[in-house]
């Protein structure tokens, strides 16, 4: 099944990282966090991935470009009869990446419209280029394929940023929380789509989150799957550094593959 990333925003409450590269190449452990995403989905079997690129859409395009040489180890002949001879194999065989120009501006819901024409099947999967998470996506896709909807969002219980500080009318501490689960539950992304999704999308203006799942919604036709594991999107350069940490201390979740 095809996999869609949205890798065009701006990024600008990580403008520590995102200044001088787009989000999807802030690196967690040495390796850009869109490349963390695309091992998720291919442990679980999906290897041919569209990007929607927009923002430094070009160093995402370069770093795929070179990605074999910059991976392996080769032999380059110079001269007339130039060639280049890999000589070893990286982990990342038979991924197949689309790298689409989305336009510098366009919304997240105009930049699905416009990979269209690279979605050759009745159903695709979607995600943010910035959200990690330990999804069963196996799951996911038979939990979507269930139920016959257009479309399948991934719910998951946020956690508060801040303790939560119960008072008395005296000032007294009746209850401290530190960094609660809310009782509902948030979109983490994780999407599947059935073709359909394109009659719910307009222009470049299109904020996919908006209008489109509230028709959706309104029509009966979202469903959600929820997942009470790991998930933590990147927005901040709090949350890059504890992706970092995570990593560094063999603690990452999202690691499912070998």
């Amino acid at each position: 099944m095809k996999v869609v990333v949205l890798c065009g925003g701006l990024g600008t409450r990580l403008r520590e990282e995102t200044e001088f590269r787009p989000k999807p190449m802030v690196e967690i452990g040495g390796r850009p966090i869109l490349w963390h995403i695309m091992k998720m989905y291919a442990h679980a079997g999906h290897r041919d991935f569209v990007l929607c690129l927009g923002y430094r859409g070009n160093m995402i395009k370069e770093y795929f470009l070179n990605y074999e040489a910059m991976n392996s180890d080769f032999t380059i002949s110079l001269g007339r009869d130039s060639r280049i001879e890999y000589n070893n194999e990286h982990s990342e065989q038979n991924f197949k990446v689309t790298l689409a120009d989305t336009g510098q501006s366009t919304m997240t819901g105009g930049r699905v419209r416009r990979i269209e024409r690279y979605v050759d099947g009745e159903n695709f999967m979607l995600t943010y280029g910035d959200g990690l998470s330990d999804i069963d996506l196996d799951r996911l896709i038979k939990f979507h394929q269930s139920h016959g909807k257009v479309a399948t969002v991934t719910a998951v219980v946020p956690s508060s940023r801040f303790g939560i500080v119960d008072t008395g009318a005296d000032g007294r501490v009746l209850q401290f929380v530190e960094k609660p689960r809310s009782e509902s539950r948030a979109s983490a992304g994780f999407f599947v789509f059935r073709r359909d999704i394109f009659k719910y999308l307009g222009g470049d203006d299109c904020i996919l989150e908006r209008e489109p799942l509230e028709r959706l919604a309104a029509d009966g036709q979202l469903m959600a799957y929820e997942h009470n594991g790991f998930f933590y999107a990147m927005d901040t350069y709090r949350e890059y550094e504890h992706l970092n940490d995570l990593w560094n201390k063999n603690h990452a979740p999202w690691k499912v593959w070998q």
